[in-house]
């Protein structure tokens, strides 16, 4: 890990460079309009007229583990708190990823091709609406509708049905033959914001979700052997599970200890669920931006739970979920529990935001709200790191309602420097590059575009690092040089602001410009909107008995960090470290003075955080 030295406060250099590091960033006519129309402010605190649409939605829905038929129904109250009139109304069909005709960017067999979601009735107000009113493309059905007026509700009923994905598991399907996750599986209304009207992005399989805060109560029916586990409060344990089951739940969530649930022995046993043909489990949820569960006849169930906010005694459930084939998993309750304490107490340092987050032993790398599917891992560094890395995205993109679609950085980024900072956490030996490498080389080439690029215009090697490694490292280095406690404010000035709503990118740039009282637009403009190659050279080496002075030169246009790895004739290293403040002045050079223990052998410039395209300059060694 970098080390965090603050050899020189921040504010006395950019007091020095005013005019460069007070520059204004670049902002397209349609987010500026936001700051005309008062939704927002350049002090990236929402403004007076902000407003964001909700719905209450309530599903009730039967799964058929053997034909895996999804079908049910949803009712939807709709607010429309915009000031425009509504003469159509945007819906997602995620299911229809596996619709023949569709246009995704993921591969699906030609066995998990469907004829997608069928709407059997829908109505407005208790209205039955004619078919001919709505018109499905891919994922988007639009629905036209009597105008619907600012303030007005509107209710929904929705009759679908459709088959879930055997294989090409993409975030949602078939696990095994007693195990499957469910996800996105009910129509529900797009986001309409301040910012494009309605969300008309389909959902390819790539980019990911934009989702509303809204209200969920859930019926679940499924056959009585299965458990079901879902975004959400469980509001009837004692309607569906034994009674010593509902015990051990209870006591998971009052203890710090990992409580075994449901046990190999229950499993063979099979006397764990009320003893019916079928159970239906209900669950509820509030101002969460979307509603998952998973289901299995055989899984076990490890949980334990911790104080995430000492000051109400708030406790998190933590639960990992999982076929006892995978022995790796059985560890998974520890990473997952450690994940939810660090991010409560050190980084972000928020408690975390909702009373559980269920680990799910499944075929993909997925987050959803309060719900994990994770594929088994045999390698412990990896599958502490995708544990961490899935469980950080609670914060971003769901306690602050990112569009992931568009800005997929806003929180993969988050969970990629997450990632690299939890891990350590749970095992100290683990140094993660997660994406570095690819930096490096990809940088200057022609595939490598601004981390600002939209998301749906990515494609090859920047649909990755715009979205993971590089906007991680740009948070690694804007942490580093405000140091921690500085960067912990402005970071919670951000999460204060914009939890349970919709930010921006410039509602992230100005709220830590604000956070922090100082404007750190030069960096986000060089590492976030500018083109670059990020290369370092030693160019010079001076000293005079133990002193030394060595000159860095910034070869690339886009800074990193400065860090020398001092190398003694006694095997011994130091490492003298510079953030990346010392470029921003847009100087070409910079000096690196210290006083060494004793006559230095080498010096190597570059940690592992560090991507340096040619680090043929990067050594100096003593004649």
């Amino acid at each position: 890990m970098i080390s965090i030295k603050k050899l020189l406060p921040f504010i006395l250099i950019i007091g020095s460079t005013t005019t460069f590091a007070q520059q204004t960033l670049p902002i397209a006519v349609n987010l500026q309009n936001t700051y005309t129309k008062g939704t927002r402010t350049a002090a990236g605190a929402p403004g007076k007229n902000y407003w964001q649409n909700t719905a209450d939605y309530k599903i009730k829905v039967n799964f058929d583990p053997k034909t895996r038929l999804v079908s049910g129904t949803v009712g939807i109250d709709y607010f429309n708190n915009s000031p425009d009139t509504l003469k159509r109304v945007q819906f997602k069909l995620y299911p229809n990823l596996y619709k023949k005709g569709s246009v995704r960017q993921m591969a699906v067999s030609a066995d998990d091709l469907t004829d997608g979601v069928h709407i059997s009735s829908l109505s407005i107000d208790n209205k039955t609406q004619d078919s001919t009113k709505r018109r499905i493309n891919g994922t988007n059905m639009t629905l036209r509708v009597s105008p619907i007026a600012p303030k007005q509700k509107v209710h929904f009923d929705i009759s679908y049905a459709y088959t879930l994905n055997k294989g090409s598991h993409i975030r949602t399907g078939q696990v095994d033959t007693g195990a499957f996750f469910i996800a996105y599986f009910f129509p529900r209304v797009a986001v309409y914001d301040d910012i494009d009207g309605w969300n008309d992005y389909p959902y390819v399989g790539a980019q990911e979700f934009y989702n509303d805060f809204c209200h969920f109560s859930a019926d679940i029916t499924v056959p009585g052997d299965y458990k079901v586990w879902a975004t959400g409060d469980l509001k009837n344990a004692a309607e569906v599970y034994d009674s010593r089951i509902v015990k051990r739940i209870a006591d998971a969530g009052a203890s710090d200890k990992v409580t075994d649930i449901i046990t190999e022995d229950d499993v063979k046993a099979g006397n764990i669920t009320k003893n019916n043909p079928t159970n239906t489990w209900k669950f509820e949820a509030d101002s969460v931006t979307d509603f998952v569960f998973a289901t299995s006849n055989h899984y076990l169930w490890k949980a334990s739970s911790l104080v995430v906010d000492p000051k109400t005694g708030r406790r998190t459930r933590v639960d990992a979920v999982f076929n006892e084939k995978h022995k790796d998993y059985y560890a998974v309750v520890d990473y997952a529990r450690k994940t939810v304490e660090v991010m409560s107490y050190k980084f972000p340092k928020w408690p975390y935001p909702y009373q559980h987050e269920t680990v799910f032993d499944g075929l993909d790398q997925m987050e959803y709200p309060m719900m994990v599917n994770d594929n088994p891992l045999e390698d412990k560094a990896d599958a502490i790191e995708l544990t961490d890395h899935e469980i950080f995205h609670t914060m971003f993109p769901f306690y602050m309602g990112i569009n992931e679609t568009k800005y997929g950085w806003m929180d993969e980024g988050w969970a990629t420097i997450g990632e690299w900072l939890v891990s350590p956490e749970i095992d100290p030996s683990i140094v993660d590059p997660y994406g570095v490498s690819a930096v490096e080389q990809s940088a200057g080439h022609e595939v490598d575009v601004p981390v600002m690029t939209l998301t749906p215009m990515l494609t090859g090697t920047a649909s990755f690092t715009d979205s993971y490694p590089k906007p991680g490292l740009g948070y690694l280095y804007v942490k580093d040089m405000l140091g921690d406690e500085l960067f912990t404010k402005a970071l919670h000035y951000y999460i204060a602001q914009w939890h349970g709503k919709h930010p921006m990118p410039y509602d992230f740039f100005n709220c830590m410009n604000t956070g922090a009282g100082v404007n750190l637009n030069w960096f986000w403009k060089a590492w976030f909107f500018d083109n670059g190659v990020t290369d370092l050279a030693i160019s010079k080496v001076t000293n005079t008995g133990l002193k030394y002075s060595v000159t860095v030169t910034k070869v690339g246009s886009k800074p990193i960090p400065v860090n020398l790895t001092l190398s003694y004739a006694d095997g011994t290293t130091e490492l003298v470290h510079k953030s990346i403040a010392v470029w921003a002045a847009g100087n070409k050079t910079t000096s690196v003075n210290f006083t060494a223990k004793q006559t230095v052998k080498k010096i190597v410039l570059g940690t592992t955080y560090d991507p340096d395209s040619n680090k043929k300059d990067n050594v100096w060694a003593s004649k």
